[in-house]
C-alpha cells in the first residue's frame, strides 16, 4: 500500500519487495492505476481504428447501413482494446482493409482536414467579430461617460454662476 512503500522509501532508496523479493525503486513505481492504463490503451486504439474506419453518413446510402458500420467499428476496438481471443484477427482486419481503401480513406482525411480548416476559420472571424463589437461599445461607453462628465461640470458651472446654460448638443 501507499503508506508501507513511503515508509520504505523514507528509511532507504531501494527495498525489496515483501512479497517477491523483487527490488522496489521509486523511480519504478507507477502511480498510474489499471483504469488509466485501460482509458488510455481505449484511447489508443480508437484513434488509430477510427483514422482507418473513416466513414462519414453520406457515404451510405442508408442509416441503418452506417449505424451498421459504426457498430463493426466498435465491435473491432472493443476486441482489440480487452485482448479478446480474435483480437490478433481483428487487427490484421484493419491492416486488410486499410490496405484495400488506402486513396479513400486519404480522400476522407483530407475533406475532414479542409472541414476542420473551414471550422477553425469560422471560429476566428467569430471572435474577431467578437472583439469588434466589444471595442465599438467600449468606445460607445466611453462617449457616454464623457458627455455625462461634460454634462455634469457644465450644469455645476450653471449652479455656480459662471455660465449662462448647460449647451444644447449635451442635452439632447
Amino acid at each position: 500500500c501507499s503508506p508501507c512503500v513511503e515508509r520504505e522509501f523514507s528509511r532507504r532508496k531501494v527495498f525489496p519487495c515483501p512479497i517477491c523479493e523483487t527490488l522496489v525503486k521509486r523511480v519504478n513505481l507507477s502511480t498510474r492505476t489499471l483504469d488509466d492504463v485501460q482509458c488510455e490503451k481505449d484511447t489508443s486504439w480508437r484513434r488509430r481504428v477510427l483514422k482507418v474506419y473513416n466513414k462519414v453518413e453520406g457515404d451510405f446510402p442508408s442509416i441503418l447501413e452506417y449505424n451498421n458500420y459504426l457498430e463493426e467499428v466498435e465491435d473491432i476496438i472493443f476486441c482489440i482494446v480487452n485482448e479478446e481471443p480474435n483480437a490478433e484477427e481483428c487487427k490484421a482486419r484493419v491492416k486488410q482493409y486499410e490496405e484495400a481503401n488506402k486513396t479513400q480513406i486519404i480522400i476522407r482525411q483530407s475533406q475532414r482536414a479542409d472541414e476542420e480548416r473551414a471550422v477553425a476559420d469560422r471560429i476566428a472571424a467569430e471572435q474577431r467579430e467578437a472583439e469588434k463589437r466589444k471595442r465599438e461599445f467600449q468606445e460607445e461607453e466611453r462617449a457616454i461617460a464623457l458627455t455625462k462628465r461634460k454634462l455634469k461640470q457644465e450644469s455645476t458651472e450653471v449652479m455656480l454662476g459662471e455660465r449662462e446654460e448647460v449647451s444644447a448638443e449635451l442635452i439632447a
